[in-house]
């Protein structure tokens, strides 16, 4: 739910703006709400999992998100739609790190953890892949609605196992307090930074008011480090994390992974669209080998490789298998059909992918202690989130086509997936420096020391 809701507006959005009389400029707000509170509140949300408990804190997560989607199914005005929208993005936040957390906390490093995050890795790529094929089918055949009451059962459902499967929580440590200043300045320097970047398409960087958002984003986080470092006793980030190699250098590889596939999804939609005409609805349908393929990888065949070949060597070789894959990407036309325009390429990089992220996931999360691993989880996404949007917006200016032709149209977009190559190049060789599977680092998790 949290992923497929980035996305499976999106080609509902006309028929939204039909119904609802939304003006342009407003339509975008139906995105950007939830990717705004989602983004900003991610930091918070991991740390609310440690503090007041990861079963109590999920569960919270998924009402808020169900109830929000309800609102939005039956919102009658532009308003409406958009509250609930921003109460997505605060259910979503909540709930991404907590199941990372639970999965992190409940089963020993191990196989079985790496099986674990192998499948919760799989659910949410799968999630990214199919919005717009499930959004077009149920815009198309029931109503625009339903893409965000279809969350009302999951989330009804959701809650019911959770209350039947997740051991309830231990009682709260009264030592344990939110660090309000961290989560104040963290909301504000997030939301600020992808709003910044989110408006770089429209208005590029020398608009003042683009520049002075980014800027005020940047001094917001810049004061989050000092207040976390100097000022709170219980950090919202505890900066201590960033001491263990596997930590500091996976972050950082997480950052150039969201950068290089997270955008990757609107290049390949604005390319099937705008450059082969392809409806919305035929866009999704095309996007389901690489859910499939993704999906086997990640599920299958990750965790078993995991076992028998170092994470960081997985890392470098899916890396490079997928930068070879979008270079091959690069050379689609107005002329090309699907299977060698989109098909092959999409076998290539769908496979990298699946390669690499789970060993990030684990090398991320494996050294860190169960009392802060809900943090940990919240700046992963928080990682992944920024690099996404950093991406998307350096990639959206490389992309300008010089023309309105198709074939004009195509070379911009080359462009776009030659970078994503350079980034996944730039993730093998950052991944050299994290530690092998047997290395212990030299630390103990930090915060038992």
């Amino acid at each position: 739910m949290v992923v497929l809701d980035v996305s499976i507006v999106n080609v509902a959005l006309p028929t939204i703006q039909a119904d609802l009389g939304f003006s342009p400029a407003a339509l975008q707000w139906v995105v950007n709400a939830y990717v705004l509170a989602f983004a900003g509140l991610l930091l918070l949300g991991g740390r609310l999992a440690d503090i007041y408990g990861r079963r109590r804190v999920f569960l919270a997560g998924l009402m808020v998100f169900s109830m929000a989607s309800l609102i939005g199914g039956i919102a009658s005005h532009p308003g409406m739609l958009m509250a609930a929208r921003t109460g997505q993005g605060v259910g979503a936040a909540v709930l991404a790190p907590a199941t990372l957390t639970l999965l992190t906390t409940s089963i020993p490093r191990g196989p079985a953890r790496t099986r674990a995050l192998a499948a919760w890795t799989a659910v949410g790529m799968a999630g990214g892949t199919a919005g717009n094929l499930i959004g077009g089918a149920l815009t198309e055949f029931l109503s625009w609605r339903w893409i965000l009451l279809v969350n009302v059962p999951i989330g009804t459902a959701a809650v019911l196992a959770t209350f039947a499967l997740l051991g309830r929580d231990g009682h709260r440590t009264a030592s344990r307090r939110l660090d309000i200043g961290g989560a104040i300045l963290a909301t504000v320097g997030l939301t600020a930074l992808t709003f910044g970047l989110s408006r770089i398409e429209s208005e590029r960087w020398a608009d003042p008011s683009v520049l002075v958002t980014i800027g005020a984003g940047v001094v917001a986080l810049a004061g989050f480090v000092f207040v976390e470092a100097r000022v709170t006793a219980e950090p919202l980030m505890p900066l201590g994390l960033f001491t263990v190699r596997s930590v500091a250098v996976g972050n950082l590889v997480m950052v150039l992974a969201g950068a290089a596939f997270m955008p990757m999804w609107v290049f390949l939609t604005l390319t099937l669209q705008q450059v082969l005409g392809y409806t919305a609805l035929q866009t999704g349908l095309a996007f389901l080998p690489h859910t499939l393929i993704t999906m086997l990888v990640t599920a299958k065949i990750t965790p078993w490789l995991m076992g028998h070949v170092q994470g960081r060597t997985l890392i470098v070789i899916g890396a490079l298998l997928a930068a070879a894959g979008f270079v091959w990407q690069s050379a689609i036309t107005a002329d090309s059909g699907y299977i060698s325009g989109i098909l092959g390429p999409a076998i290539v990089f769908s496979a990298g992918s699946g390669l690499l992220i789970t060993p990030v996931t684990t090398a991320v999360t494996s050294d860190v202690a169960d009392r802060d691993a809900g943090a940990a989880s919240g700046i992963m996404n928080t990682a992944r989130q920024a690099g996404g949007a950093i991406g998307l917006a350096v990639l959206y200016l490389l992309s300008e086509p010089t023309g309105t032709s198709r074939h004009a149209v195509a070379d911009g977009y080359a462009n776009a997936f030659v970078t994503i190559a350079v980034i996944l190049i730039a993730v093998a060789t950052l991944s050299l420096a994290l530690p092998t599977n047997n290395e212990d680092d030299g630390q103990d998790p930090v915060a038992d020391r």
